[in-house]
């Protein structure tokens, strides 16, 4: 064997294990580590397919279904795509395990991350939505004002 034959042969064996490589990384198991992003009616049509993929619910937290139990960290609510669809079918119940954000409250736009079961969306985060706008306080105004009128 000539030492030109034995370096095609061995860049040969390296691009095959190269595409190989690729090729697992590109179509082996991806979809395992897809995380949807997705609204509660989306959610709710999307059935069996929902349960146990990795999703990030997007929604209104609805009125009058905020229970937070500030000893044992339980956060329970449901997230609709309306404030006022409490009584929706496309609502989903979340339970959260953790300390709300600190503007987190009834009829604020909220983002959790977690894991759907088919019943309770399961959530490992918690986030809330709010305007980027800054307006600065007129002359005697409180924070409070300026706050209101921003997130509603």
């Amino acid at each position: 064997m000539s030492a030109v034959f034995k370096r095609r042969l061995l860049a040969l064996g390296a691009l095959t294990i190269a595409g190989s490589a690729l090729a697992y990384i590109a179509w082996g198991d991806i979809g395992e580590n897809l995380v949807y992003f997705w609204n509660p009616k989306e959610l709710v049509q999307k059935g069996d397919a929902a349960v146990g993929a990795t999703v990030r619910l997007g929604g209104v937290v609805q009125m009058e279904t905020l229970e937070w139990d500030e000893d044992a960290l339980d956060l329970r609510f449901k997230v609709g795509v309306q404030p006022d669809e409490a009584a929706d079918d496309y609502s989903v119940a979340v339970y959260a395990r953790a300390a709300p954000p600190q503007m987190f409250r009834e009829g604020i736009g909220v983002v959790v991350e977690g894991i759907f079961d088919g019943k309770t969306f399961n959530a490992d985060r918690v986030l809330v939505k709010h305007s980027n706008e800054y307006r600065a306080p007129e002359d005697g105004e409180k924070p409070e004002e300026i706050y209101k009128t921003l997130i509603n």
